[in-house]
């Protein structure tokens, strides 16, 4: 674990200066172009980016190796930022929907990447705590990031922001390249058990391999099904998303950002909290940390606990539900990740891919619905429908466990459970 530490470091501090410039660059679209529009086009960019390139990177980790990909992906952002800040005055608001569409798919590429190798960097035996890890690394650089956004901008200027993001990915670019590990399964030599020879073997696998996440889900419902209550959970947290600032508005009017602040703090202190709780207990006996029943659970809890923090309650119980809301947040996120990391590594890169088109494609068009329907409708209402069809999906979740009868066993080809070694237990 010692080397997958370095890399949680490298990944947050690239991570907090992606949350930097999402606050940033927004704000600096605006001022180039002095449209709204334009601002909002780039994030659409962005996200219809990231949209299709998880089908892209699916393929790339499947085939490529990961370590290479994720450092490409990082030395490409720090160059598209670097090119930001030399290019003429002029032309630069052209070459913000280029960086729109490299920092999309780059984005996207390295976080598939970075799941995919995780068994393979620490062993499967310890992917939840390096889960935990890395989550709780991310979840403090999105809070530094957004804190310290206001402040840099505000004193030190946009040069100073976009000049961080791209050193920042400089940073973690160096920080993988002197790491010693391992991101691809090692290939086997010889037959074992009646298996075939190692030839047989890297056949089928490349025939898994060229498998499409849709044919493997087909085969693993249980799967499908996680899959699609994280779709839902990107509808429903789009949804608090956007309605956020307007009940905080109603609710204070001349401090209308109070709430949002109270709101997100808290928020990210429970999935810290969560995140590590996981990580300590996943380490204790050989666990393998929260299964798909907690997944499921933990989405109903969140998604009840965001409509909570809308009903209008007293703001010490709003706070407290949001408290709860993170820590099912954090629960689901580090239940969900682990089971696709149990699938076989050939297969885990075509999963991830998917989610990440999966999850983005859900809290676009939640963006989209939710700001359509607080026009006509309360944040309760729009909060309550988008969260109340994840708590719906997370029941039929339920339906198909009892149905397959399993606890965190086989679904089909994908297997829940194999032992992975690491690279550093061979080394020892």
């Amino acid at each position: 674990m010692r080397h997958f530490r370095l890399l949680v470091v490298g990944n947050g501090v690239s991570a907090y200066g992606s949350y930097l410039n999402m606050v940033a660059l927004n704000v600096f679209i605006y001022e180039v172009t002095d449209s709204a529009l334009a601002a909002g086009l780039f994030m659409a960019v962005r996200l219809m980016t990231s949209v299709v390139s998880g089908f892209v990177s699916g393929r790339l980790v499947s085939a490529y190796d990961r370590k290479r990909l994720m450092v490409g992906a990082d030395l490409t952002q720090c160059v598209a930022m670097v090119a930001l800040l030399i290019a003429p005055a002029g032309g630069r608001a052209g070459l913000l929907y280029v960086l729109a569409v490299v920092t999309g798919f780059c984005s996207t590429l390295s976080g598939v990447a970075l799941r995919s190798s995780i068994p393979e960097i620490v062993g499967a035996e310890l992917r939840v705590r390096a889960n935990s890890l890395l989550a709780t690394g991310r979840s403090l650089a999105m809070i530094a990031g957004f804190a310290s956004a206001g402040v840099v901008v505000a004193q030190l200027g946009y040069v100073a922001a976009i000049s961080l993001d791209a050193a920042s990915f400089a940073v973690s670019a160096s920080v993988l390249m002197s790491l010693p590990i391992r991101t691809k399964a090692a290939k086997r030599v010889g037959g074992v058990g009646g298996e075939g020879s190692a030839e047989d073997r890297e056949a089928r696998g490349g025939k898994r391999a060229r498998l499409g996440g849709l044919v493997l889900l087909r085969a693993a419902p249980v799967l499908a099904v996680m899959i699609a209550v994280r779709a839902a959970d990107g509808l429903g947290s789009s949804s608090h998303n956007v309605a956020l600032p307007v009940y905080s508005s109603a609710l204070d009017p001349s401090h209308p950002a109070t709430f949002v602040s109270q709101f997100w703090a808290t928020w990210a202190i429970g999935n810290i909290v969560m995140q590590q709780l996981c990580g300590r207990l996943a380490g204790r006996g050989g666990r393998q940390g929260p299964g798909e029943r907690a997944f499921a659970i933990g989405a109903c809890v969140m998604s009840a606990a965001f409509i909570v923090v809308f009903a209008g309650l007293p703001t010490g119980v709003a706070v407290a539900a949001a408290l709860v809301a993170g820590m099912a947040d954090g629960l689901t996120e580090i239940a969900y990740v682990s089971r696709l990391q149990a699938a076989p590594d050939e297969q885990r890169g075509r999963l991830f891919g998917l989610s990440a088109s999966v999850e983005n494609t859900g809290f676009g068009l939640g963006m989209l619905v939710s700001g359509a329907l607080l026009d006509r409708f309360t944040p309760l209402q729009v909060v309550g429908l988008l969260h109340g069809l994840a708590i719906a999906l997370c029941l039929g979740m339920f339906v198909v466990l009892v149905r397959y009868g399993r606890r965190g066993g086989r679904a089909g080809p994908v297997a829940a459970e194999r032992h992975v070694p690491s690279v550093e237990s061979e080394a020892r």
